[in-house]
């Protein structure tokens, strides 16, 4: 841990905004946990909590906990492998739907895995409902965690489309069969809601090819060499059917899910990070601040690309300090700590990952406190 601020003894403003701490806490969690932490070394100061994320799971959760009076309406789906489930989008105030693909078609929702088989039907059914909800005035959907590669075409099929054979037919579930695509029938789709549809992602694969959607992410969801193959020719021939701009930034998120949506639904594709910061008012939140806390799971060379770390960098006045479950160590980090006030692990505080781990609120309640007393200095005994 290091700082370069002078300690003060005067009521401080303080923004922490983190994302979560993947499978540990929640953006919320971690963000109550590091202000109870600083409140028992600083307890005057102003301490505001912003909750981020960056179109991946556990999006929609962190909206809503920033945001005063949304509510999560719960909705009975389709999961990834067939069976039912029970999943819930959020609606916010201002009527924004925000629909997370994770909940209802995310990996490990798949009792095994089926990459040629794997759909995104549930996704569309929450989809579907957030659309014709009479409060809903626009979408933002957040497509991180899929457990499919089907372009899409299980949502777009629960919101009214039909994708058809040489002979007519109707093609089975999953991204395999798209191989056999010859057409789609929209004349059922549902509009989406007047004030459309953004899909968050903070992934910024094109659809195809060797950094597309099958070949990047087809091995996660189980899929060998000739899988991935089968599932780059079936998007390709999707693409082929379909039209669209399959190499745009972001087109093979969720499997290629984004460049379905942008194709057939006029979805607009935005990176996630400043997407949701822009939601729960991170800048409203940034004004007067003294320092910034942000924070995630694992700080890595990707951490300030596209991420919430480096949007929360980016978009800070003041001094920004990291606590992070843990550091990456690289000459190439050690460079970019620098830029930071303060920084701390929960690996080091707790003195080991396991015991990080067994307890990661109480380690990020001890690494507020900890950057209290480095940045600023305790005013409590």
């Amino acid at each position: 841990m290091s700082a370069d601020t002078d300690t003060a003894t005067g009521p401080r403003t303080v923004v922490i905004a983190p994302d979560s701490f993947k499978g540990s806490m929640s953006a919320a969690q971690a963000c109550t946990a590091i202000a109870a932490g600083w409140h028992s070394a600083r307890p005057q100061d102003d301490v505001r909590c912003v909750p981020l994320a960056d179109g991946g799971e556990g999006t929609a959760d962190a909206i809503r906990d920033a945001t005063s009076g949304s509510r999560s309406i719960g909705c009975a789906v389709t999961g990834p492998d067939g069976r039912d489930l029970t999943a819930a989008w959020v609606l916010l105030p201002d009527g924004t739907a925000v629909v997370e693909l994770a909940v209802a078609s995310g990996l490990p929702l798949l009792a095994r895995a089926d990459p040629s088989g794997a759909q995104t039907i549930g996704f569309g059914q929450l989809l579907r409902a957030a659309t014709l909800h009479p409060d809903t005035r626009r979408i933002v959907a957040t497509v991180g965690g899929s457990a499919s590669t089907d372009g899409g075409t299980g949502a777009l099929r629960a919101l009214g489309a039909r994708f058809l054979d040489a002979s007519g037919a109707e093609l089975p579930p999953g991204g395999g069969p798209l191989t056999e695509l010859v057409a789609v029938d929209t004349s059922e789709l549902i509009a989406p809601p007047p004030g459309g549809i953004e899909v968050l992602s903070d992934v910024t694969s094109p659809l195809t090819g060797t950094h597309g959607a099958a070949t990047v992410f087809g091995p996660q969801k189980g899929a060998d060499a000739d899988g991935v193959a089968l599932l780059d020719a079936a998007l390709t021939q999707l693409a082929a059917v379909i039209g669209g701009a399959p190499d745009a930034a972001g087109a093979g998120a969720a499997g290629g899910s984004a460049f379905g949506l942008a194709t057939l639904w006029g979805a607009r594709l935005r990176p996630g990070a400043p997407a949701v910061a822009e939601i729960v008012g991170l800048a409203d939140a940034l004004v007067g601040a003294d320092l910034v806390i942000t924070g995630e799971g694992r700080f890595d060379e990707q951490s300030l690309r596209g991420k919430v770390v480096g949007h929360v960098v980016d978009s800070a006045r003041c001094p920004v300090a990291l606590l992070a479950g843990g550091i990456l160590d690289s000459a190439e980090i050690e460079l970019v700590l620098d830029g930071f006030v303060a920084t701390a692990t929960l690996v080091g505080l707790a003195g080991s990952l396991d015991a990080a781990l067994d307890d990661p609120q109480h380690w990020a309640m001890i690494g507020g406190e900890a950057l209290a007393d480095s940045v600023f200095g305790r005013t409590s005994s």
